[in-house]
């Protein structure tokens, strides 16, 4: 299979040079750029991507905005942040808008390859440093046990929330636990609601801190 790139970044050095390092890739080809958000959102209908690239700092609207507006209409395409912002809240927007990973610009192209790899296949990716940040906004408590922290969670939600905060999607999820996509869909309904979380970003932020999704 070949995966379906869009980028989206509004400087077009960057966007030819980010182009020519990933279809030297055969597993996947650019098949659209755009240097806003409005032209990365009728980009992403023209092309039907798999994949999107999307720095945040666009003139205009924001990558923030494009992203959601893609997946709001596109929910099977993943996004991928491809930003200069190292700040905690453009992270924690980026993950709450629904993109699947978060890079620095300046990631060298085998380090921007194995992140399209892991998105393209329903993982989740940081840039160390950007890894560096998450895990300090969860704080240092999560020496609490994962049981103690969620006790209403049964021993297979917490399963699957291990395996949310690790960066698992929810194929691979399913693979894991040899279970169907609606199945982890369910159980990731029930765990949301037990949690009282809105997304997956605040569920992974609430399971690193009890100590889950650790390798």
């Amino acid at each position: 299979m070949q995966w379906r790139v869009l980028l989206v970044d509004d400087h077009p050095l960057f966007r030819e040079g980010l182009a020519a390092a990933v279809n030297l890739d055969v597993a996947f080809t650019v098949v659209g750029q755009a240097a806003c958000a409005d032209g990365a959102v009728a980009e992403a209908v023209r092309t039907g991507p798999d994949l999107v690239m999307m720095d945040l700092a666009l003139p205009g609207r924001s990558g923030l905005e494009a992203t959601r507006r893609i997946l709001c209409d596109h929910p099977e395409i993943r996004v991928l942040v491809m930003t200069m912002s190292e700040d905690d809240d453009s992270l924690l927007a980026a993950l709450r808008a629904g993109a699947r990973g978060y890079l620095l610009k300046g990631a060298g192209r085998d380090e921007i390859l194995r992140a399209l790899h892991t998105v393209a296949r329903g993982g989740a990716v940081f840039s160390p440093r950007m890894a560096e940040r998450l895990g300090a906004l969860v704080g240092a408590s999560g020496s609490a046990s994962a049981k103690e922290a969620f006790p209403t969670l049964t021993a297979r939600e917490l399963e699957v929330l291990d395996l949310l905060a690790a960066g698992l999607g929810y194929r691979q999820i399913a693979q894991r636990l040899v279970v169907t996509d609606k199945t982890v869909r369910n159980h990731v309904g029930s765990i949301f609601a037990k949690l009282q979380v809105r997304d997956r970003a605040q569920a992974i932020v609430r399971a690193r801190q009890a100590g889950l999704g650790g390798e």
